[in-house]
């Protein structure tokens, strides 16, 4: 029986070793439709030449072309859609991805089914010198652009001297994202109201507490949720330190989550995709907060569900490209508990040592299912680096599973002793990690 072919945006070798190890792929072929190399590390992009290089990748292959799927944010997941209607494949709607993904617009949608969950919100132009007053906004509240991913230019607003600060930062470097969003918007028939409006930038009042991602997918219409990760900060508070599966939250937290997460998805109407939607439990208000809804898997807890459930979650996405109802993700894994830890550093300045071949080794040795990716290299200044927060710099990625969260802290512990990073500061302090 030939297999079928399914073509990725942005496969990298990282999800490619998972993807090939989930039952679904035995009767698929992957293929790029799209390097990494394509969507991640880049200056600029230019959406119209990426569509139609992806476009020209699918056509020119001998063979069929039997589904597209992504496991990235911009522009990864906003071109399924596209490639989908293009090669008549599964896949579900742009107008529908674009309601996730305009985080303006996503929340104009959530407000008609779970505005009990929002925070306020304003939308508003970043290049507008009155833009803090018309606002109407106490601080603290957050800003971030209406498409960001990884918390890029997301800020904490405490005052209006610091917003007019921000806001220099936002002008400047809004364009490597936003614009290219917006070219996207423009080249469809979408509503005027949202692809012309000035306001590039949305304010929200704060919302707290445990933070958690719910993994789903919504197949003909049914909505299901087979996972919550817990999204635990780093000290401070304003960084992420690690995903965590399974979460700790209690049941019936979760599925209050659960409920306000299938409202929204329905709301916006998502249908043969994957999503990711992460949400707060406030526990002294006792309220659940949506702070937004992704239409992917998270290849950020690929590895987590890989370790907890015996394969990575690439099989849900793997069998909604092929038009197929996903099978359940069973506990089938060697560990009871995984994390996905970023290590961090709040100084800028410039790599000059990162770990080497010898202490990756030996963290392999001493753990052979821990996975390290060093995300620095030697002579590379942190500001270069794509996709940061604004309080902090990534410079590896470590995964590790474990009997239970004492141990999982253990094995972390171990894993840092290995690490050693030399970062000479931009104020010319050499300081050691």
């Amino acid at each position: 029986m030939p297999k079928h072919n399914v073509f990725i945006v942005g496969l990298d070798p990282f999800n490619l070793e998972r993807l090939k190890r989930v039952p679904a792929a035995r009767d698929c072929e992957l293929h790029a439709a799209l390097d990494v190399s394509d969507i991640r590390h880049v200056d600029s992009y230019d959406v119209p030449a990426l569509i139609d290089k992806a476009v020209a990748a699918m056509e020119d292959f001998d063979g069929s072309i039997d589904g597209v799927a992504s496991y990235w944010d911009f522009p990864g997941s906003l071109f399924v859609p596209v490639l989908a209607e293009r090669f008549g494949l599964p896949g579900p709607s742009l107008e529908a991805v674009l309601k996730c993904e305009h985080k303006y617009w996503s929340r104009l949608e959530q407000q008609k089914a779970v505005a009990q969950h929002l925070p306020v919100f304003r939308a508003f132009d970043p290049n507008d010198d009155d833009a803090f007053g018309k606002l109407q906004l106490v601080p603290p509240f957050w800003i971030k652009p209406i498409k960001s991913f990884r918390s890029y230019l997301a800020f904490q607003i405490n005052d209006a001297h610091q917003f007019r600060d921000v806001m220099q930062t936002c002008r400047q470097e809004q364009g490597h994202i936003v614009e290219p969003f917006r070219d996207l918007l423009r080249m469809f028939e979408l509503p005027a109201e949202i692809v012309d409006m000035p306001e590039t930038f949305i304010a929200e009042t704060p919302i707290g507490g445990a933070q958690c991602t719910l993994e789903g997918y919504v197949y003909q219409g049914g909505v299901v949720v087979y996972g919550v990760v817990d999204s635990i900060r780093a000290a401070g508070g304003l960084s992420f330190g690690r995903y965590q599966y399974p979460s700790s939250l209690p049941l019936e937290i979760q599925h209050r989550m659960i409920d306000a997460a299938r409202l929204a998805v329905g709301a916006i109407g998502l249908d043969n995709s994957p999503f990711n939607a992460e949400l707060y439990y406030d526990q002294s208000a006792d309220r659940i907060w949506l702070l937004e809804i992704n239409p992917r898997i998270s290849q950020a807890h690929t590895d987590l569900f890989e370790k907890v459930a015996g394969i990575s979650h690439h099989a849900v996405m793997l069998d909604l490209a092929l038009g197929r109802k996903p099978s359940p993700l069973e506990r089938a894994g060697h560990f009871n508990v995984a994390a996905h830890f970023m290590v961090r550093t709040p100084d800028a300045g410039r790599i000059t040592v990162v770990p080497d071949d010898a202490a990756i080794a030996r963290i392999a040795e001493q753990q052979p299912d821990t996975v390290v990716k060093i995300a620095v290299e030697p002579g590379q200044h942190l500001r270069e680096l794509q996709g940061q927060d604004q309080y902090s710099f990534e410079l590896a990625q470590v995964f590790i599973g474990a009997r239970d969260e004492m141990e999982l802290a253990d094995k972390y512990r171990a894993v840092l002793a290995e690490l050693h990073f030399d970062l000479e500061r931009d104020r010319q302090e050499p300081v050691i990690l």
